[in-house]
């Protein structure tokens, strides 16, 4: 509560900065110096604060967009605290002086220490109408170590200030997971991102310090309140712990999260913008018809970045895990980005998977499997001095291909063909690492065990004893094959290209072969086995969900009767047992097959519900029966608004919550639904729609962030459209998009190039309704919210060199041409406001 005093002050802020507003409405600007309180009240339209400067130096409120967020005697200040001592600008050796001008404050002469250490800070405050900036110039007397650095620290009022805050490279601190005093997490970031989803406020902190190092902590009081602190040294803060490997960023029970930190004496500078965003307009995602778009937001906004440790560890299992484990050996890291859709995210992959290509691949193309914390989990030797390593459970073959697929899909989503050309040479020597593996010449690569009597695992469902040829990796290494051929072929390798598709052709027809001839198709239990031994004995014949999933949505498996029958047998299997989500294998394995503490089934890796598997699960149902691939992204919404998903994994037999390992998978149905079911699908060169709706769906209108432009996504029944701000393309079918200034083109179906492209004079808006596309007709009504939309520039592509072609508008030819060698055809046509209909079409000379 309010003292009376601070009342009064509010009070008469408040009424200064009304007063002020007639003559100060282009800055929306107020500053008030009450000089016999030694208080200054300022801010603009959206934060205000209160600066104390009697005998201390503190931001003792602060209140954004009508919501106060700090409030108290301490609020924001500097701190250092050593071995022997903790100094802070609480308490100063003498009063500091303060300078107004305009829409600038300068506090100097903030002198706090003792005899043994003299700090010297002078503040400076920039009052603009989107932002304020707060300077420090910091002056030490001598050189420290330092125990404790807080430049600044803000401590809000309580944990349910903020749900959370996210960092520069697209990370997450979710408050929800501080559920002990004194938990603390540190980061790597430049920038807070602070929001909260019910009163739509958030606050944006970024950091400035050249020639320094920046690092940030969020701590859970003693009293409940959240300490967020700015560390600024000379080299960049250690982790404090774990047993001599420093790596843990997330502690209980402290909040000393740093090592030490050296600080030079002499003077540094460094630079704090605070600015306002409203958080709901910023993540608003559009109309979700038929589905809860709060909960798909919550959904993408928390749990699926909680697998972000720092700038350089992106993984499924959240920092908040006890060892903090990031398995490289999961394919779906950088699908998670097309969900979240957040530019930082993609830009922070791109940084993590830069350092995975140098720590985390092995000379010889080995891609080390896991990361963790601490070493506890690694095989004994196996693991390196920047913490990756092979697990205890056995040679995780997936960890090769799925670099490869993340580096593919992340390309596709970001369109950076300069960075993809980094990573080229990493993912070659991973693919052709384990393609050597393939011993028996039959398309299928082998593990490093021979049978599963020799109880190791070799893929991400760890503790079941899968060896020799296992279907689990080979269906990845498939996916990993077809991405990275088209990427090879995109860069002019042809001969590599060639060769990787080859040998995914040849995996595939070896993969959807019987096993009685050497494949993974059991004819009797009708479904994909998860593996053979070398002796031929085959294991896994219990419907092993993600191998058959992938089998489906990878394209491996193209036999419409045999999928069927599979997503058919799942879904009776599903209704029968009234399960909310799909397990990870519907009946038991055989004894002997895996742990041993995993029988009888169902438990654990035996039959539990892990949520992680759900994009691919979803995509195999959407074309098929996109009804049942959306009831189950409702079951989960359902389940994260009684529980927030905050679990390793899911009991068979309550379907309670279990595992501390918290999971950022347990958001893949959501992206699932994003990709398979609203068909949001960037493209290296384009963004391609390609939906499976449901009548329940109609109607929604999806918000998405393309490379810097804002798109509006319809989906109706068997018609769909995506548009900017000049550019709107309509179709009945799937189609690519992709605009650049006053610039459209249009990809027919999942055409890789450009079927027409459209070039209209600056600023004028311009909608395609594509009618037909045909290999002798293509016809689109065209239309314009401009009174007169000017010249239309018109090329088509992929057309038959050398043939004629008749131009019509509104059933009257205007133009007969011929299409150039290169099969192309460019025509211009002045557009009125009216709606016209254009037809091409095949004709005679």
């Amino acid at each position: 509560m309010l003292s009376k005093k601070r009342l009064t002050l509010f009070f008469l802020f408040v009424t200064y900065f009304i007063s002020l507003s007639a003559t100060c409405v282009a800055q929306n600007v107020a500053i008030n110096n009450d000089m016999q309180e030694k208080r200054i009240m300022f801010g603009n339209d959206k934060i205000k604060m209160i600066l104390d400067y009697n005998g201390k130096a503190n931001i003792s409120s602060l209140t954004l967009h009508g919501q106060s967020i700090i409030e108290g005697d301490a609020g924001i200040y500097s701190s250092i605290r050593t071995k022997i001592a903790t100094y802070s600008t609480l308490k100063l050796l003498s009063q500091p002086s303060v300078k107004i001008t305009n829409n600038t404050i300068a506090v100097s002469g903030i002198k706090y220490g003792d005899n043994m250490l003299s700090i010297n800070e002078t503040w400076t405050f920039v009052i603009t109408s989107s932002n304020i900036k707060f300077n420090i110039e910091r002056t030490l007397s001598k050189s420290i170590t330092a125990e404790q650095v807080a430049l600044p620290v803000f401590m809000f009022k309580n944990m349910d200030t903020w749900n959370g805050a996210y960092q520069d490279y697209g990370g997450l601190a979710w408050f929800y997971l501080f559920n002990k005093k004194l938990d603390t997490y540190g980061v790597y970031s430049n920038s807070s991102q602070f929001w909260n989803s019910k009163t739509g406020n958030g606050l944006t902190i970024s950091v400035n310090a050249p020639g320094k190092q920046v690092a940030m902590d969020y701590s859970r009081t003693a009293d409940d309140k959240l300490a967020y602190t700015v560390a600024v040294a000379q080299n960049k803060l250690i982790p404090r712990f774990d047993s001599g490997t420093h790596r843990r960023l997330f502690i209980r029970d402290q909040s000393d999260v740093w090592e030490p930190a050296k600080i030079s004496m002499g003077k540094t500078t460094q630079s704090i913008t605070l600015s306002y965003f409203d958080f709901k307009e910023q993540f608003d995602r559009g109309n979700l018809v038929g589905i809860n778009g709060e909960e798909v937001n919550a959904v993408l906004n928390t749990i699926a970045r909680i697998g972000v440790i720092d700038k350089q560890h992106f993984g499924g299992n959240s920092w908040h895990t006890p060892y903090g484990p990031i398995c490289l050996h999961e394919q779906y890291i950088a699908q998670m980005g097309l969900g979240i859709n957040d530019s930082n995210y993609l830009k922070g992959y791109k940084e993590c998977l830069d350092f995975y290509r140098e720590n985390a691949i092995t000379p010889e193309g080995r891609v080390w499997p896991r990361w963790a914390y601490s070493n506890e989990d690694a095989m004994p030797g196996k693991f390196t001095d920047k913490g990756f390593y092979e697990a205890q459970w056995g040679y995780l073959l997936d960890a090769n291909p799925d670099f490869v697929t993340n580096v593919a899909e992340l390309y596709d989503q970001t369109g950076d063909a300069a960075w993809v050309k980094t990573q080229q040479q990493a993912c070659e020597k991973a693919l052709d690492w384990i393609l050597k593996r393939d011993s028996n010449n039959n398309g299928l690569v082998e593990m490093m065990t021979d049978s599963h009597t020799q109880k190791r695992g070799s893929d991400w469902i760890d503790i079941i004893w899968a060896s020799y040829e296992n279907a689990f990796v080979n269906a990845k290494l498939y996916h990993a094959l077809v991405l990275w051929a088209d990427i090879e072929k995109q860069s002019g390798n042809i001969s590599k290209a060639k060769y990787y598709y080859q040998f995914a052709e040849k995996l595939k027809a070896s993969f959807n072969k019987p096993t009685s001839q050497g494949g993974f198709w059991d004819d009797e239990k009708k479904c994909y086995i998860h593996w053979r031994d070398k002796d031929g004995s085959i294991h896994g014949n219990n419907m092993v969900t993600p191998v058959n999933f992938m089998a489906i949505a990878y394209g491996i498996c193209d036999d419409s009767a045999r999928s069927k029958t599979i997503l058919n047998d799942i879904e009776t299997q599903m209704q029968k047992e009234q399960l909310f989500f799909w397990p990870l294998c519907m009946y038991s394995y055989e004894p002997g097959e895996g742990n041993d503490w995993q029988f009888p089934f169902p438990n654990y890796e035996n039959g539990d519900i892990f949520l992680s598997w759900g994009s691919v699960a979803v995509k195999a149902y959407a074309s098929y029966k996109p009804e049942i691939a959306l009831k189950y992204v409702q079951n989960v919404l359902a389940q994260y608004a009684k529980d927030g998903l905050a679990f390793q994994r899911y009991g068979r037999a309550k379907q309670d919550g279990l595992g501390d390992d918290i999971l950022s998978g347990n958001s893949l149905s959501v992206v699932g639904l994003y990709q398979a079911i609203y068909g949001i699908n960037p493209l290296y060169n384009r963004f391609y729609l390609d939906p499976h709706i449901t009548k329940e769906l109609a109607g929604t209108q999806v918000k998405y962030n393309y490379r810097n432009q804002k798109l509006l996504i319809g989906l109706n029944m068997d018609n769909y459209a995506v548009s900017n701000d000049h550019f709107k393309i309509i179709s009945k079918t799937d189609f690519g998009f992709f605009s650049n200034s006053n610039e459209l083109a249009y990809f027919n179906k999942n055409d890789n190039t450009a079927s027409l492209k459209v070039k209209t004079t600056p600023n004028k808006k311009c909608t395609l309704d594509i009618q037909t596309w045909e290999a002798n007709q293509m016809s689109w009504i065209q239309s314009s919210e401009d009174t007169n939309a000017g010249n239309i520039n018109y090329r088509l592509n992929n057309l038959q060199p050398g043939n004629y072609y008749n131009i019509s508008v509104d059933d009257k030819i205007i133009k007969k041409l011929r299409s150039t060698t290169g099969g192309s055809l460019i025509f211009n046509y002045y557009m009125g406001s009216n709606p016209v209909k254009i037809v091409v079409s095949a004709s005679k000379p």
